[in-house]
């Protein structure tokens, strides 16, 4: 396994840690919970555009 793979493994299961913590932060009622889950969502989509960059990186080496 090379480095680029072992990066995209990386950045995939950041994708789906984050999912997982922003939706059990969601289950959690109040104000502080919803600005929680909202900055899990922004990491999520950051870990998924990573994500995707590595892969389309991956596809041209």
């Amino acid at each position: 396994m090379d480095l680029l793979t072992l990066a995209v493994l990386v950045a995939v299961a950041a994708t789906i840690w984050s999912l997982f913590a922003g939706l059990s932060s969601m289950a959690v009622d109040g104000p502080v919970a919803r600005h929680e889950s909202t900055h899990w969502m922004i990491r999520r989509v950051a870990f998924q555009a990573a994500a995707l960059a590595l892969v389309l990186l991956a596809t041209r080496a």
